[in-house]
């Protein structure tokens, strides 16, 4: 198996403590290996985009950087959809734009920074599990199946779009799809879930206007988690911590100030996954969880 650079990215070291945790038990219980990226800086999501875009570029293209320059990998893998996204728009415009590319490797120089020459690629954590065992290599590695627990798999809004930031994608049999991504549906699956039909897999969570206007991002979380709950879902399984976050609050929020009560739990894909390889919920993070499905788990014979 090849050995990835690790890019946890802000929120994995803050609100997304556990799937960070998460992410680095499966990871070794798998047998695979992955090492930090040394000196990692933000991506630049959110804000930075609205004060520069090639801000924004820079900061996504110098952790690519430390890792093939300074650590000697081809692969970063960030398992945060917001950190995916931005390196893989970072990938696309330095390989689109000569003049942008021209731009940044002149200031790298200037910062003393390592200089981006274009030969890293990005993955998000389901597409290296994808890649080096898949859903076949997932199943002989189980040791407790997920005993039929029905999820709703929740991809979110920056896993696929834009298109053009993911030529992996789209390209037959095997490869994830853009418009129907179903690696988290395959990856559960083989480990003993039953995936419900859901409509809302890539729908937007309101991530970004949480703070601005909480009342439209508890609703678009509403129209997901009872989207999921219609399909007969018992839980959401993300992989994003931002989603996971927003869904998390919401379902919250949703009760207290609006009184709609909504039962479905919230958990990392990792943290079912590692459920499946025989981890213990503590060292997965799942008492973390602001959705306390520990009760849920113990009574499908899961923990």
């Amino acid at each position: 198996m090849a050995k990835v650079a690790y890019y946890p990215g802000c929120a994995l070291e803050g609100s997304g403590g556990p799937y960070d945790r998460s992410t680095r038990a499966l990871v070794k219980s798998l047998g695979m290996e992955m090492e930090t990226v040394h000196d990692w800086n933000c991506c630049g999501a959110m804000e930075v985009k609205n004060i520069h875009p090639m801000l924004q570029t820079y900061m996504s293209a110098r952790v690519m950087a430390i890792a093939s320059e300074q650590m000697g990998y081809d692969t970063v893998m960030a398992p945060c959809n917001g950190c995916y996204h931005n390196l893989k728009k970072a990938e696309y415009e330095l390989a689109t734009s000569s003049e942008s590319l021209d731009t940044l490797q002149g200031l790298a120089k200037k910062s003393e920074d390592p200089v981006y020459k274009g030969d890293v690629r990005t993955v998000h954590l389901l597409e290296w599990l994808m890649e080096d065992l898949g859903a076949d290599g997932i199943k002989q590695k189980i040791s407790k199946s997920l005993n039929g627990i029905k999820v709703a798999n929740y991809y979110g809004c920056m896993y696929t779009r834009p298109r053009q930031i993911f030529p992996e994608k789209d390209q037959g049999p095997g490869s994830e799809s853009s418009y129907k991504p179903h690696f988290m549906d395959d990856l559960l699956g083989a480990a003993g879930a039953v995936n419900v039909d859901f409509p809302l897999k890539t729908a937007c969570c309101g991530g970004a206007h949480t703070l601005s206007d909480a009342d439209t991002s508890t609703q678009l979380v509403l129209n997901i988690i009872q989207a999921a709950e219609d399909a007969g879902a018992e839980v959401i399984a993300t992989e994003c911590p931002t989603c996971h976050s927003g869904l998390e609050m919401h379902q919250v929020r949703a009760e207290t100030e609006f009184g709609i009560k909504t039962n479905v739990k919230i958990l990392y894909f990792t943290q079912l996954l590692g459920l499946a390889m025989g981890l213990s919920a503590r060292k997965l993070g799942v008492h973390e969880n602001v959705s306390d499905s520990l009760d849920f788990l113990h009574a499908k014979g899961v923990v």
